[in-house]
């Protein structure tokens, strides 16, 4: 692999919080994906759901006194 030393116009383009921005956005929508899922299940009187790694979760009704 063969490098060069940039010049000041190239490195003066370089824009170092690009990786951050998306990041954190990806992040946001990922919370707020789980939330609103988390919130179905529990709103829910009948469901299951299966998640990787086996595990299978069920449940019937709501058992309130």
């Amino acid at each position: 692999m063969n490098g060069r030393e940039l010049t000041l116009t190239e490195r003066q383009a370089i824009c170092p919080g690009e990786a951050i921005a998306l990041t954190a956005v990806m992040a946001v929508l990922a919370i707020s994906i789980i939330a609103v899922v988390v919130y179905r299940l529990l709103k829910s009187t009948k469901g299951s759901a299966k998640v990787p790694g086996g595990w299978t979760f069920t449940w019937n009704g709501r058992n309130f006194a």
